[in-house]
């Protein structure tokens, strides 16, 4: 699976490409080579993630899949889902995509990095999974648990906040809904 996707430079405003890839042993290499010690430095919550694990899970269910934001061979961004096991909080009894993880380089945070490297990988990752969403058959709907301090960059790509989950570390619940009711403005 490969998609392309365009993503803006920080220090200049100009468009590059880069591609969404499966998930490979090379971005878990990247991420533990390159990320980890920035995530460490600048405190980022998903410091301790193993990619490992989660390698190993996509490799040995069927219902996990996992992607990579590449870009002038850079790994920048990362993503696993589930896709069978996940109800929507918003239509009752209907399937979702449910994000396990999200992440961005770290030079790509604004946190982190002023300007960042990269601007719109967790954007870009986002609405990859809004279309493999409709490729299941799922018009459209995501779930995902947001880390604190992230609830905004949510929020702001249009997601509805459900509130904390008591069953999951007080996390915000946030849920895409059918696709083609948001395109039309439609809030259900």
């Amino acid at each position: 699976m490969q998609r392309n996707i365009y993503l803006t430079k920080g220090s200049d405003n100009s468009t590059v490409e880069a591609t969404i890839v499966n998930l490979a042993t090379k971005h878990v290499n990247d991420f533990e080579n390159q990320w980890v010690e920035l995530l460490k430095q600048y405190e980022q919550q998903d410091k301790f993630w193993d990619l490992e694990i989660k390698l190993r899970m996509i490799s040995r269910n069927d219902n996990y899949e996992g992607y990579a934001v590449e870009c002038e061979n850079q790994t920048e961004g990362l993503l696993v889902l589930e896709t069978q096991m996940h109800g929507s909080q918003m239509t009752p009894r209907q399937r979702l995509i449910y994000i396990y993880y999200i992440a961005t380089a770290p030079w790509n945070r604004e946190d982190v990095q002023r300007p960042p490297r990269l601007r719109g990988v967790g954007t870009s990752l986002l609405l990859f999974t809004r279309e493999r969403s409709l490729e299941l058959g799922y018009s459209g709907r995501v779930g995902l648990h947001s880390l604190p301090g992230y609830e905004k960059f949510y929020d702001n790509r249009g997601m509805y906040d459900l509130g904390s989950d008591e069953d999951v570390d007080e996390l915000v619940y946030f849920e895409y809904g059918l696709w083609r009711q948001r395109l039309q403005g439609n809030d259900n």
